[in-house]
């Protein structure tokens, strides 16, 4: 249901091709100010991403647009013709009911749709009834709008892709990846003029990531998102909106064009601070005269001090991470895994897997999602046990282990408390001791947030403070699984940057290209039944060898075939008499088709009775089905 602060405008009511408007909105939960007086508008076509510090209220700003909040003032407007899908950050369904129930019970608007058109052609039509006639009208031409028609085949298409097969699962045995998957292909089944998606490469796999952007750089849909992957924020969007001390900045461009104007921004304002400092010290030194020697003086200058006084006072006092990290020495001895085995049931997680790991390694693992990764992880800390095998840990090894489902944090814990329960203080090196709140202070969490509860933190703060948790036990051999999940952009430059110079061993279970490539030097590829493959090198130099592979591959396949047939595809630069004729006939049925699927809706319009009603939705069914089918032997053909 939309909020009371949602407007929905009639077309007329905006300029062009505005989609959204946004005014002047803003947001406090208790004492904390997430934004105020936030204004923009989003055009159709745009592919817009938001991006902002976490905590700054970018997940609480898309809820507020599309209606699952109220704002405390503003608007919002959208077009009255646009319809959104909204992709939350961790979609919430009744654990109780299947995957079917979801898709069947009008969970999506499509499904909607199809309900009222069946509602609609069920109703005994009388010739007199206008109304009903008319309700038919609409339905019929909302099921044209969203393509209701091929709703089952691209239902079907849209699970396989995400890997949901079963339908009688109850939504409670899902993991959070299954229903993240399960809600973003029900948003794009919706097939919705604007996509609001929040954190949506989230628990997919990098197959995954990279099929979702390449499908939502090729489509028209407008979108506003956030998320924190710079690759598919690169290649998906054109437009950026920055959160920063609570003002939007637009950037038309991608990420490195938003990284560099943010800097000069930033810049810009540190020079302008240090400017208004330095003729702070003349002013303040007239303040400080007696009121006496003030009297006669201008109260514009008076005024003038005080405003030169907020100008000079301006830092990003809490937007740079200072990560410290004074590892324990690894002896010769690390980590020795020989002939591990591992199977869940039938499946193989490791078959016979050897590695002796080295001083300074990184490495990077991938592969798709229930394939092993975090159980390896896990076995190699001791959280779960190999079936065969030895698996040896050095003497010197000290393990930080950042997991996947992240930390249990103890209720009404403050964050100051959480960070003391593990040290007082931590020592760094001879000289170094930091007190627990300054090394909060270090991770981009001020002194006046220490007494918050922790469960007041958004998503990305828990999981910033959960990663301070793992490095303040100085880890010579770091394990991360999944460490980009819910942190904000900030955060992952500066870790990569801590990364890059930590001297300890590095294990990194990520979908995040560019934080693989930035972090990693060698990669695990696990590719199922227990087979896991080496290769020197970060993920787009892997990406980049399979697509050769691949191309090798073909070309070997192709030169293995008889000559004969070599040599048809070689000359096959005309079609064969047999296919000219075939693309001849279907050009002419892929018309005829679509000549009687007019027919039949201009039938609609007038036909009253209710079984011709039924027996004409039924051909035009079938002929969504003929045309999909043709249509793809047609382009097989056009390409010849």
């Amino acid at each position: 249901m939309l909020s009371k602060k949602i407007l929905s405008l009639s077309p007329f009511c905006f300029s062009g091709m505005n989609y959204l408007s946004v005014d002047n909105i803003s947001k406090a939960y208790s004492d904390k100010l997430l934004f105020e007086n936030i204004s923009f508008g989003i055009e159709k076509g745009d592919k817009t991403a938001l991006i902002a510090p976490n905590g700054c209220g970018k997940t609480t700003m898309m809820r507020v647009i599309v209606g699952k909040e109220e704002s405390d003032s503003g608007t919002v407007a959208f077009n009255g013709d646009v319809r959104i899908g909204y992709l939350e950050q961790s979609p919430q369904y009744d654990p109780n009911l299947t995957i079917e129930d979801i898709i069947s019970d009008g969970h999506t608007n499509l499904m909607q749709i199809i309900d009222n058109y069946e509602k609609a052609i069920s109703q005994h039509v009388d010739d007199n009834d206008k109304n009903t006639k008319a309700r038919l009208d609409q339905a019929i031409s909302a099921m044209d709008s969203v393509q209701a028609w091929s709703y089952e085949q691209r239902l079907k298409q849209l699970l396989s892709t995400f890997e949901i097969f079963d339908l009688k699962q109850k939504i409670g045995t899902l993991s959070g990846g299954q229903v993240k998957r399960l809600s973003l292909a029900l948003v794009l089944l919706d097939s919705p003029d604007m996509l609001f998606l929040d954190e949506p490469t989230n628990h997919l796999d990098i197959d995954m990531v990279e099929w979702l952007e390449k499908y939502l750089k090729q489509s028209n849909v407008t979108i506003f998102m956030v998320t924190h992957d710079r690759y598919f924020l690169d290649r998906v969007c054109n437009k950026i909106f920055e959160l920063h001390d609570g003002t939007i900045y637009t950037h038309n461009g991608n990420f490195d064009y938003y990284v560099r104007k943010s800097r000069e921004r930033e810049e810009n304002r540190r020079i302008a601070a240090e400017r208004a400092g330095q003729l702070l010290k003349h002013e303040l030194e007239w303040m400080r005269s007696t009121p006496q020697a003030r009297t006669g003086k201008s109260k514009s200058r008076i005024d003038a001090f005080f405003e030169l006084k907020e100008k000079a006072k301006v830092r990003r006092e809490d937007n740079e991470i200072q990560f410290g990290l004074e590892m324990r020495r690894l002896g010769g001895k690390i980590l020795e895994m020989n002939s591990v085995n591992k199977m869940y049931g039938d499946t193989f997680i490791l078959k016979d897997f050897d590695y002796i790991f080295k001083r300074g390694e990184r490495i990077g693992i991938i592969g798709k999602n229930g394939i092993g990764k975090s159980t390896f992880l896990n076995m190699i800390t001791g959280a779960e046990q190999a079936d065969s095998g030895t698996i040896t840990t050095g003497q010197t090894v000290t393990y930080g282990y950042y997991t996947q489902q992240g930390m249990n944090f103890k209720s009404g814990m403050s964050i100051l408390d959480t960070i003391r329960e593990i040290a007082e203080v931590i020592h760094y090196g001879k000289d170094k001791v930091y007190t627990a709140e300054q090394l909060l202070a270090h991770f981009m969490f001020p002194y006046k947030m220490h007494g918050q509860p922790v469960e007041l933190l958004s998503g990305g703060e828990k999981r910033r403070l959960y990663l301070l948790t793992v490095l303040i036990k100085n880890p010579n051999f770091l394990i991360l699984d999944e460490p980009t999940n819910d942190l904000d952009i900030l955060t992952l430059q500066k870790l990569e940057d801590f990364l890059q110079s930590y001297k300890g061993c590095l294990l990194i279970v990520s979908h995040d290209r560019c934080f693989l490539d930035s972090t990693v030097d060698q990669l695990f590829v696990f590719q199922g039944n227990g087979e896991v493959k080496g290769f020197m090198g970060n993920y787009s130099q892997y990406h980049q060898w399979m697509e050769e592979k691949n191309k090798e591959l073909a070309q070997i396949e192709l030169s293995s075939k008889p000559k004969t047939v070599t040599r048809t595809v070689e000359r096959k630069r005309k079609k064969t008499f047999k296919e000219q004729k075939e693309y001849e006939s279907l050009t002419i049925e892929l018309a005829d088709l679509e000549n009687e699927k007019k027919d039949i809706t201009a039938k609609l319009e007038t036909v009253t009775d209710y079984a011709e009603i039924e027996k004409l939705g039924r051909r035009m069914l079938e002929i969504d089905a003929l045309v999909d089918e043709k249509e793809l032997r047609w382009l097989e053909l056009d390409e010849i």
